[in-house]
């Protein structure tokens, strides 16, 4: 919309309007952590808030969020009145904004009354990932699920509070297909109660200014990150077409095979067009997401975050939002309905995580291939642990944990330990579940060399050792148990996803990725390893110092040092040392031992497993 010029908003308006949606977003979410019940909402933070206006378009940048199209799909926007709140979570009728069922999402309307009666101004809306909706398994995710009417409750739209009376008919049929009844009936509620205080928020804000001047604050916001994405980074972009593609590697239901999701990058001035055909065929199993929806709205949004990585320095990258802003600059291009990003209903979708996800790094790495290599390498995507069984007191408890893995090194700095995609998002602290659960965590640190090598290492995963005191049955939904993170640009791939339960016993047995319900004996310990960012350049030019401090700090074993980066450590554990001459030594022969023409990506292993013996695609040649 061209806004009216008599309505220029006042810049420093526009900064207070900024402050009080960032604010009012926050406080949001801290009501929901501060009253939530279930360890994955209150302890895990996976969930988010977001803020949009009347128009539906995203005004806040913290983090992703819903989409309140369907909302106002089946809702007359007129229709709407004050004290009204909207729930949904199905994956088919969210426009694309809801990925798999355990998303829950409530979308609150704001009301300013100009003298004509109350009107919608904008939207507070909130979803997060909870315990359980029903379905095949505990945890509503089953891996080996073929149609989405395994995996838990849907419900379309449906106003849950009505003038604020709750639907008590609604939320008990809710609650009733819930293993977790009263952690989702508590998790609801404080959504619900969170959204209604943060629209009264805004609410004030519109009483105080005024419904033009705040809506042209709106306008202001959102046009400035569209001149500021366009000016700061598409400008880096050099026109042309790009290819790229990564992969899933396996669906739960079909034996593990490399499942395509593949982007041509066209940039022409002043916009990206992301072109997903040669995406692979939906999957059996439940890996698909429908993302083409609201001409891929939501994904615009999601994706955006990989541009930030080209800002002049990442104190600037920091301070770049993702909002409504974006969307005029990328045209997105999906391929007919059947595929892993346009599945057909009744297509299963719970682990839709390693498709969503993955584009964050298909992006990336496209984008690399543009920029020489001046974007971060791989970091995985998302992976659940969990477990399930009777307490001592008889009850069912259920344990899930999203940990984090390490992000990809970039080009001016090491990548980062243990982080994840999910911003403000935590691994459950060992006194909680100790005192909750039937085990004892024995481990919880750095998994040592699982940073892919490079001139910048890729950053570590999680070591994780969990002891049972009870029978119980694990669970996983995890990528890159396979396939490991890529390097980037000489950098090489990292360590991938693996569970070990009972290792060096008499049942000891690797699990893969995809579990629902492995039995655990009492006394067995579970160890979780999580995935190693990829590294970026050339390993054998790190300096020698680096290398030397990674194998003090116990992040670089001296193995790897000598047989990754060409430097072979010396001396006692807490003073080593290398000598220069035999690093030059043994960096020389490691430089003519290795491939003269190497590809710009390292995938690892793991590729030549699932391609029949290929060592890499040909699109990872520049």
């Amino acid at each position: 919309m061209t806004p009216d010029p008599r309505n220029a908003a006042d810049p420093v308006l526009v900064a207070i309007v900024e402050g009080t949606l960032a604010s009012v977003e926050k406080e949001v979410e801290t009501a929901i952590a501060r009253t939530s019940r279930s360890p994955m909402i209150r302890d895990a933070h996976d969930f988010r808030a977001g803020i949009h206006d009347r128009r539906l378009r995203k005004l806040t940048g913290r983090s992703y969020s819903a989409l309140v199209h369907p909302v106002a799909r089946d809702f007359p926007v007129a229709a709407m009145r004050p004290g009204d709140v909207y729930f949904h979570n199905d994956v088919y009728e969210s426009e694309g904004g809801i990925g798999h069922l355990p998303d829950l999402c409530v979308t609150v309307p704001v009301f300013h009354d100009s003298g004509h009666g109350p009107e919608v101004v904008a939207f507070v809306q909130a979803f997060g990932h909870h315990d359980d909706i029903g379905g095949a398994c505990p945890g509503s995710m089953p891996s080996g699920a073929t149609s989405v009417f395994e995996e838990g409750l849907m419900v379309p739209p449906i106003k849950l509070w009505d003038r604020g009376v709750r639907n008590d008919a609604a939320l008990r049929i809710m609650v009733r297909n819930s293993r977790m009844p009263e952690s989702l009936s508590a998790d609801l509620d404080a959504e619900c109660a969170a959204c209604l205080m943060g629209a009264r928020r805004l609410a004030e804000l519109f009483d105080r200014y005024g419904r033009n001047a705040v809506e042209a604050c709106f306008e202001s916001i959102l046009r400035t990150t569209t001149e500021t994405y366009r000016r700061e980074i598409l400008a880096k972009i050099p026109d042309g077409t790009y290819v790229w593609e990564d992969y899933a590697e396996h669906d739960g239901v079909d034996a593990p095979r490399l499942h395509r999701q593949r982007i041509t990058l066209t940039k022409v001035p002043g916009r990206l067009v992301i072109d997903f055909t040669g995406t692979s065929p939906q999957a059996k199993g439940p890996i698909n997401h429908a993302g083409d929806y609201a001409d891929g709205n939501f994904l615009k949004k999601w994706l955006a975050p990989v541009l930030r990585n080209l800002a002049d320095s990442p104190e600037r990258m920091a301070e770049l939002d993702v909002n409504e802003g974006v969307v005029p600059l990328i045209e997105m291009r999906f391929p007919e309905k059947g595929t892993l990003l346009t599945p057909v209903f009744p297509a299963p979708t719970n682990a839709r995580t390693f498709v969503i996800l993955r584009l964050l790094g298909v992006l990336s790495g496209v984008l690399a291939k543009a920029v020489d290599g001046r974007m971060p390498a791989d970091q995985e995507t998302i992976r659940y642990t969990g477990l399930h069984g009777t307490g001592a007191d008889g009850a069912p408890y259920l344990m899930r944990e999203v940990l984090g893995g390490g992000s990809g090194g970039r080009h001016y700095a090491d990548g980062e330990d243990t982080i994840h995609v999910v911003p403000d998002s935590r691994n459950l602290p060992t006194e909680f579940t100790e005192s909750r659960f039937p085990f004892i965590v024995e481990r919880l640190g750095l998994a040592r060399d699982s940073g892919g090598p490079g001139y910048h290492r890729g950053g570590l995963g999680y070591e994780k050792h969990i002891r049972m005191l009870r029978d119980a049955s694990f669970m996983s939904i995890a990528d890159r148990s396979i396939l490991a993170c890529w390097g980037v640009k000489g950098g090489r791939a990292g360590a991938p996803f693996q569970v070990t339960i009972d290792p060096g016993g008499p049942r000891e047995r690797e699990m893969g990725g995809l579990v629902d319900g492995e039995p655990v004996r009492a006394g067995e310990v579970i160890r979780i390893r999580t995935t190693g960012g990829g590294g970026w350049g050339d390993p054998l030019e790190r300096p020698v110092g680096a290398v030397v401090a990674d194998v003090r700090c116990g992040k670089v074993s001296r193995r790897a040092a000598r047989e990754d980066y060409g430097v072979p450590v010396e001396g006692p554990d807490d003073a080593p040392h290398a000598d220069p001459a035999a690093v030059d030594a043994l960096r020389d022969q490691l430089r003519r031992d290795r491939p003269a023409d190497p590809p710009f990506f390292d995938r690892g292993p793991g590729y030549a497993v699932l391609s029949g013996g290929a060592a890499f695609p040909e699109v990872d040649r520049l």
